[in-house]
């Protein structure tokens, strides 16, 4: 069958027509479906999508061709009908092509005649898929400069999606919910040759587990209760294209052993069907679960992470980016200005220090709508600590509560540093940001406070009055 095609339609009263149409298209890949009767052809038409009609003008008892022909063209009009008549003439070619057909055919014909025919109408429905898709994405640009952050980790990830996304090879996205993984996925299509076919997005946690399947490869009518008509799989409609697979790591074990069989070549079945399918599709996959151990939970497929893990991604966590928080809590102010119809403001040096000082459970995600909140309540020309939240439920959703979390794959040096970041910025925080009160609490001087927080990027406001205030104490006379 044409990849993403729909069948073909043939509507003739003549068994050996109907059988002989029938051998020409199946040969040339078509999927094809017939009816006996203009009555037949509209029951099919109301279960099943087609990509075209061919029917003859002349159909016996019941309706005629061209009675046909009106009914499809009120109802479905931007179905194409083919007509064919042994009785052609002038008159009734300009009264088909006045009704709505597409074309018009006359007994005999070549093969090569109707097959011409077939073609630009499957050019024309292939057409009117991309315009629709393309629509539908006139708001769903992703570039690369989307992804904002000047750390290391930010730049050398730019830097890798314009290496990878030339490719067609598969990507596995690892990294916490709010990080921006959809960002780089879409990024990877919008680089890529595939740039102007379909990028498909389907949320494996988002969709039932009995659902997830026919969402994915599509269903044949009858497949299931509710399955009233055939429908392409999202598969076939990234068909060219790619199909972001975001949250994977939920997706159950027995679709699991389908998707891999899908991934070595192509190939699927719908459900409930038994013809086999192909298609030429670039799959990314994301998840923000720990992938080991859902391996060694045996709730993921080992050898569907070896297929997947072509290319990883692994993005690191906001608390772990120093000043990427501020650029990006920058960007935010801009995006959300027209929106809200206030100016873009400035974030004041207090707030600056309330952003940087957050631990950032709910990562990206989180500062944006911090930022969109603060945006809408402040009256001032800066952005306020007062119109930031106070964050204290958020800081009860600190990742690892039990202390810092290392993560897989950075150096040791990497893991101390966001041990350490982690740590003093919790202990500020809980201190409400007092030098003083925090070097006592982690039993070491003010002075290798500071050592440490400059070499960790860690700034405070109020860092220099504090230290004159506790000069002065100490100079006082006891």
């Amino acid at each position: 069958m044409k990849a993403s095609l729909p069948p073909v339609l043939i509507v003739d009263d003549e068994k050996n027509m109907r059988l002989s149409l029938k051998t020409v298209l199946s040969d040339e890949g078509y999927g094809v479906r017939a009816a006996e009767s203009a009555e037949q052809a509209l029951e099919l038409l109301a279960e099943e999508d087609f990509f075209m009609v061919i029917t003859d003008a002349r159909l016996g008892a019941g309706m005629s061709g061209y009675e046909l022909l009106g009914k499809v063209h009120t109802r479905w009009p931007e179905l194409p009908v083919l007509m064919i008549t042994a009785y052609a003439t002038p008159k009734l070619a300009v009264e088909a092509i006045k009704s709505g057909a597409f074309d018009y055919v006359a007994k005999p014909f070549a093969p090569e005649e109707l097959l011409h025919a077939l073609e630009r109408c499957a050019e024309r429905h292939r057409l009117l898929r991309q315009n629709a898709a393309l629509l539908d994405r006139a708001n769903e640009t992703y570039r690369l400069e989307q992804i904002v952050g000047a750390s290391t980790g930010m730049r050398e990830l730019r830097q890798m999606i314009q290496t990878v996304s030339p490719t067609d090879a598969r990507v596995l996205i690892l990294g916490e919910s709010g990080t921006g993984k959809e960002l780089v996925a879409g990024a990877l299509h919008c680089l890529s040759e595939r740039r102007q076919a379909n990028y498909i997005r389907i949320n494996c946690a988002a969709i039932p587990e009995t659902l997830l399947e026919s969402e994915l490869f599509g269903h044949e009518k009858g497949a299931f209760t509710g399955a009233l008509k055939q429908k392409n799989g999202r598969v076939e409609e990234a068909d060219g294209g790619s199909i972001f697979l975001d949250e994977i790591a939920d997706m159950s074990r027995p679709l699991q052993a389908k998707l891999l069989r899908f991934l070595e070549d192509g190939t699927f079945t719908r459900v409930g069907g038994t013809q086999e399918l192909r298609v030429d599709v670039r799959l990314i996959a994301a998840t923000n679960r720990d992938i080991i151990e859902a391996i060694k939970q045996n709730e993921f497929r080992e050898d569907l992470f070896h297929r997947l893990n072509v290319v990883q991604f692994r993005l690191p966590p906001l608390r772990e980016r120093g000043q990427d928080v501020l650029l990006l809590a920058e960007h935010f102010l801009k995006h959300f200005s027209p929106s809200v119809k206030k100016p873009a403001k400035k974030i004041s040096r207090a707030a600056q220090q309330k952003l940087a000082g957050h631990h950032w459970p709910g990562n990206v995600r989180e500062l944006r709508n911090v930022i969109e909140r603060a945006l809408i309540l402040e009256t001032t020309d800066e952005i306020q600590p007062a119109s930031l939240p106070d964050f204290e439920i958020e800081t009860g959703l600190r990742k690892g509560a039990g202390g810092p979390k290392a993560v897989a794959g950075g150096s040791l040096d990497e893991m101390m540093a966001g041990f350490e970041r982690e740590l003093i910025n919790g202990v500020l925080e809980q201190n409400h940001f007092s030098l003083t009160r925090t070097a006592e609490r982690l039993k070491i001087s003010r002075h290798a406070l500071r050592y440490r927080m400059q070499r960790l990027n860690i700034t405070l406001e109020n860092e220099g009055e504090e230290e004159s205030g506790a000069r002065g104490e100490k100079d006082a006379p006891s």
